[in-house]
């Protein structure tokens, strides 16, 4: 699948502009973790792109994320892994390779740091440094839907913390203007 194709199905079924935000801001950090894992950046970013596929249909039935994106991509020529990193993302499946590590740790990053570009004083992500992520990463009721521990799950294909956050957030500044930040 092409990422022109990939367009195409957001194009169909994603109609909310800040969940294309969100969807675009993963694909930006799964294509930063690829290239960091010398791993192949234009499958991880579908993967990035196309985890919420879904989420307009699903919305009212969490357990069924990701599995309708699954049925979805069904037809196309995406390989089975980026199809299983897309069903395991929401949890409803064991997380088994990197790539499926990576997506669970990027899909809540993004808002998170959003989120920390929202409240600096410019509000743009340019200006927005590790350190200022981190500190309101510490405030439990700041970007409350980004789960803290889903994030710290970076851990598990061997970033720290701050490492991670930093890629993501190189990751979202180079796309800053799709971003709107």
């Amino acid at each position: 699948m092409t990422r022109e194709e990939a367009i195409t199905l957001l194009d169909k079924h994603v109609k909310n502009k800040n969940l294309r935000k969100h969807m675009f801001a993963v694909e930006a950090v799964m294509k930063r973790l690829a290239r960091e894992f010398e791993e192949d950046e234009n499958l991880w970013g579908l993967a990035g792109l196309l985890h919420d596929l879904d989420y307009d249909q699903t919305v009212n039935d969490f357990s069924r994320h990701g599995i309708v994106t699954a049925e979805m991509l069904a037809e196309t020529d995406l390989p089975e892994e980026v199809i299983h990193a897309i069903k395991s993302h929401p949890g409803h499946f064991p997380r088994e390779s990197r790539l499926d590590q990576a997506l669970y740790a990027a899909d809540p990053v993004t808002g998170l740091i959003v989120a920390a570009a929202l409240m600096h004083p410019t509000k743009k992500l340019k200006n927005v440094d590790v350190h200022f992520i981190l500190r309101r990463f510490k405030e439990k009721r700041f970007a409350a839907g980004a789960d803290r521990d889903q994030i710290k799950s970076s851990e598990t294909f061997g970033f720290s913390l701050d490492r991670f956050l930093g890629l993501s957030l190189e990751a979202m500044q180079s796309i800053d203007e799709i971003l709107g930040l």
